[in-house]
C-alpha cells in the first residue's frame, strides 16, 4: 500500500476549470469512487484526488495542460491489469482512465491497419480484425480486458511474440499528448519509413512516462489458415529446456512454446483437456501455423526437434476445442497461483534461449537455498519465462528471504545475459532493481529524454526510475 499526504489536495482553481471542461459524470471526485481506480494487478494501492474520463483526443489535451499548469501529478490508467505498479497514482493527483475512449476508428483491408483508441480491449481487436480476416499480433493472457493503452504503455507481447513479435514491432504510428498539451504525430502507415527518429518505438513501452497516447495505428496480419496445438511431456526439466533449444534452432518457427515446469504441472494436471503421463515433469505447448497442406509436415518436423531422451510423450489436440481447453488452462496459470500466494512475487524474466537450461537449473537452487517454493512457466520460445516467488507472508523467515532471493533471481538473469522484464514493464516493482541492468550513462540519458518530454515531472511519477 502507499499513502498519500494530505497535501496533495488538488488546487481550487485547478478542480474549477475542470469542472468547465468535463461533464461530471465524467469527473469524479468522491473518495469511494476515486478508490477504485488507485490499484493494479499488483495489489498495491494509491487513492487519488480525482478522475476523468475523456472521450476525445482535445479533450485530453486540456486536461494535460490544466496539470502541466498546476504540477499535478497526472496518471493514465486503461483497466489495471499491470502486475507492476504501473498504473498506480503513487503520489495522488490526477487519474485518466481512457475506458471511454474505446472506439476502433478503421479498418483499412487493403492496407492490413487498423486505427483505434486507446481504450479499446485486446480482445475486441481480434474480433473486429478476424471478421475482415486478419489478427494483431499481440495476444497477452489477459487479452479479454487489457487495453491497447495498457499493451503499448508496457510493450505488451504473449505467447505469440515467439514468431510475430512484440506490440512495437506492430504498431505503425501514434497520435500522443506531451505533458505541455503539443499533439505529436509518430510513425507511418507503411511497413517501411525511417524519415526521422523513430518516435512511435521510444513512446511505446515508456509506460506513460513520456506522453499520453489518444490513438495508434495497428499492423494487421493476414489469419493462418490452419494451426496445431502439440503437447510434449518430459521426464526432467533439462529434456524440456534442451527440446526448446532445438525446437528454435531448426527452420520451422512454432507461433507459441510456451513452459511449464514441475509445479505448474502440479496446478494443472487434473484441469478438464489435460491428459498427461503420470511422471512428467515438464510441458512444452506448441503451436505451429499456416497453410493446411502443410500442416502435416510441420507436426512431424516439431515433433522431431523436439524428441530426446526425457520425452515421455508428444501428442496433438484432436480437434479446435481440445486445444482451446489447453490454452485457457495455460493463461489460468497466473491466476490460480495468485489465490494459492496473494503476495507472491510474479517477475517476467528474459533470458537467450539458449540459456534458458542454465536459468531453470539456477531458480531451483535459489528455491533450495532460500526455502522459498518457485514456479516457473512461461514464452519459453523467446526466453521470456515468469517466475513465481510464492512466499508466505505469515511465515517469518520466508518473508525476511523473500526480497533477497528476488534480488538474486535477477542477478542470475543478468549473469546469463538477460533483462529483468520481458513484457510486464518496470512501474514501481522493479524501479529500485533498473540499476541492476542500465548503466549511470544510459539512466541519466533516460531521466534527460523524460525532462525533456516531461519538465515538471507530472506524467505516471514515481515510476521506472530509482
Amino acid at each position: 500500500m502507499f499513502s498519500n499526504e494530505a497535501s496533495n489536495k488538488l488546487p481550487d482553481n485547478f478542480l474549477d476549470s475542470l469542472k468547465l471542461s468535463l461533464p461530471a459524470e465524467r469527473l469524479l471526485l468522491d473518495v469511494a469512487q476515486c478508490w477504485t481506480y488507485g490499484f493494479d494487478n499488483s495489489r498495491k494501492h494509491a487513492s487519488p484526488q480525482a478522475v476523468v474520463l475523456p472521450v476525445s483526443h482535445d479533450e485530453v489535451v486540456a486536461i494535460t495542460k490544466l496539470c502541466n499548469q498546476y504540477k499535478v501529478p497526472l496518471v493514465l490508467r486503461g483497466r489495471g491489469t499491470g502486475t507492476t505498479g504501473g498504473s498506480v497514482p503513487v503520489q495522488g493527483g490526477l487519474v485518466m482512465s481512457m475506458e471511454q475512449m474505446n472506439r476502433i476508428i478503421e479498418i483499412d483491408s487493403e492496407n492490413r491497419l487498423m486505427r483505434v483508441e486507446p481504450g479499446v480491449t485486446n480482445q475486441a481487436v481480434q474480433d473486429v480484425a478476424a471478421g475482415n480476416g486478419f489478427f494483431w499480433a499481440p495476444d497477452p493472457g489477459s487479452a479479454s480486458v487489457c487495453t491497447v493503452g495498457g499493451n503499448l504503455a508496457f510493450n505488451a507481447a504473449g505467447p505469440r511474440a515467439v514468431k510475430y513479435f512484440t506490440t512495437r514491432e506492430n504498431t505503425l504510428g501514434l497520435v500522443a499528448v506531451t505533458a505541455n498539451g503539443d499533439t505529436l504525430h509518430t510513425g507511418v502507415k507503411t511497413t517501411k519509413g525511417v524519415t526521422g527518429y523513430d518516435m512511435t518505438r521510444l513512446l511505446i513501452g515508456s509506460e506513460g512516462t513520456l506522453a499520453i497516447i489518444t490513438e495508434a495505428t495497428l499492423k494487421l496480419l493476414p489469419l493462418p489458415e490452419s494451426k496445431r496445438t502439440i503437447t510434449a511431456s518430459y521426464s526432467t526439466v533439462q529434456g524440456a529446456t534442451n527440446a526448446i533449444v532445438a525446437i528454435m534452432n531448426q527452420s520451422l518457427i512454432p507461433s507459441a512454446l510456451e513452459f511449464l515446469d514441475t509445479a505448474a504441472i502440479d496446478l494443472i494436471r487434473h484441469q478438464p483437456g489435460i491428459d498427461l503421463a503420470e511422471n512428467s515433469r515438464a510441458l512444452l505447448l506448441i503451436e505451429v501455423d499456416g497453410l493446411e497442406k502443410g500442416m502435416a509436415d510441420a507436426v512431424k518436423q516439431i515433433s522431431a526437434a523436439a524428441d530426446n531422451p526425457s520425452l515421455l510423450e508428444i501428442k496433438q489436440s484432436s480437434n479446435e476445442q481440445q486445444a482451446a481447453q489447453l490454452w485457457a488452462v495455460r493463461k489460468a496459470l497466473s491466476p490460480a497461483l495468485r489465490e494459492i500466494a496473494p503476495n507472491k512475487l510474479n517477475e517476467d524474466v528474459v533470458v537467450p534461449v539458449g540459456s534458458i537450461p542454465a536459468l531453470l537449473e539456477g531458480l531451483n537452487r535459489l528455491s533450495e537455498l532460500y526455502g522459498i517454493p518457485i514456479v516457473n512457466f512461461g514464452h519459453a520460445g523467446n526466453g521470456n519465462i515468469h517466475v513465481n516467488l510464492l512466499y508466505d507472508t505469515q511465515n517469518a523467515e520466508q518473508s525476511e528471504k523473500a526480497k533477497p532471493c528476488l534480488a538474486a533471481v535477477f542477478n542470475l538473469v543478468l549473469e546469463l545475459g538477460g533483462s529483468l522484464s520481458g513484457e510486464h514493464g518496470i512501474g514501481t516493482e522493479k524501479m529500485n532493481y533498473i540499476t541492476m541492468e542500465i548503466d549511470e550513462v544510459s539512466l541519466l540519458w533516460m531521466k534527460k529524454l523524460k525532462t525533456l518530454f516531461d519538465p515538471n515531472n507530472i506524467l505516471n511519477p514515481g515510476k521506472v526510475f530509482p
